[in-house]
């Protein structure tokens, strides 16, 4: 359950995202709003629940805090930002697909990082998803799409697929709330350059903006997009990771680019062509059967147990 609400909130970035960058936020501005609004709240409560002390401990231990500084960097700034700018530069759907190209980079990370066994099935899923991915952006058409945003997509699947695996190395060491809210502070800190801020058209969400056929007050789509989309998406998202492993959280978010692709269609209009839809198809089924294939399987020809051995008789001199 926590995975597929957190991939739901995950799925509207996207179109919430576009609506801003329609307002005159650039893709990086839009992402900023994003982080550093989600930074606020995830801090206070994170400060509310644990105290100062929790995040003292935190930033003692190496492993939880070197993780934390990563996941702020990868898996959030790098991750969410060249999402942004694929976003603003393809078709919502287009760029989440690419984007959950992420899964099937879990599994290869699994077999040639980490050296653990795949079954070759997850192979044969990793190249469905490639064939899917090339459907998707119509590589044949060459420049129907924006060579940027591809690029962009490309790397946010990078970052979709270090979500999950830091996540789920830092079980025990972090909660999910702690990780997130030190991830977005990091982020916050770190985009800063890049989005300049100060230079962001604030005026615009005192303002109406057009979201498909309706104007809605500007500072409700960003705190949709920080509520929604940021606080629950990740600290759910996180939750599920922790309690189902990398691999298996990472198969429930393929719900993410389905209703990504439905709330486009719904509220920006934005059409996907019938070779475009299928191979997007193809590329949920290439990317879950990867996921499925990484997951071991309980054991059906285990050895039985054996008898305990004797217990060792110490006797004193």
């Amino acid at each position: 359950m926590f995975g597929v609400t957190s991939s739901i909130c995950f799925s509207a970035s996207g179109t919430f995202a576009k609506a801003l960058t329609d307002a005159g936020f650039s893709a990086l501005q839009a992402v900023w709003l994003r982080v550093a609004g989600a930074c606020v709240i995830l801090v206070a409560v994170t400060l509310l629940l644990h105290g100062t002390g929790a995040v003292r401990e935190l930033i003692r231990s190496k492993e939880a805090r070197n993780g934390v500084l990563l996941f702020g960097l990868v898996a959030v700034a790098v991750c969410q930002a060249l999402y942004f700018v694929a976003a603003s530069r393809l078709p919502v759907g287009i760029a989440i697909l690419m984007e959950f190209a992420g899964p099937a980079l879990v599994v290869l990370y699994q077999r040639l990082v980490l050296r653990k066994q795949v079954r070759p099935t997850a192979f044969l899923g990793i190249a469905m998803a490639m064939v899917g991915l090339c459907c998707v952006v119509e590589v044949w058409s060459g420049l129907s799409l924006d060579a940027l945003g591809l690029a962009c997509g490309v790397g946010a699947a990078a970052g979709n697929a270090a979500y999950f695996l830091i996540i789920d190395r830092l079980t025990g060491a972090a909660d999910p709330l702690m990780i997130s809210a030190g991830g977005m502070v990091v982020a916050t800190v770190v985009l800063v350059p890049l989005a300049l801020p100060w230079n962001s058209p604030w005026h615009a969400l005192g303002s109406s903006i057009s979201l498909a056929d309706h104007s809605v007050p500007g500072w409700v789509i960003a705190l949709a997009l920080v509520l929604i989309s940021t606080v629950i998406s990740y600290v759910l998202g996180g939750m599920a990771v922790q309690r189902l492993s990398a691999p298996v959280a990472a198969g429930l978010a393929y719900v993410e680019p389905i209703a990504a692709c439905v709330l486009a269609w719904i509220l920006l209009g934005q059409r996907l062509s019938a070779i475009q839809i299928t191979g997007g198809v193809v590329v949920l089924l290439g990317a879950y059967t990867a996921q499925r294939a990484a997951v071991p399987q309980k054991a059906t020809n285990a050895e039985p147990p054996t008898a305990d051995p004797a217990p060792e008789v110490v006797t004193s001199a």
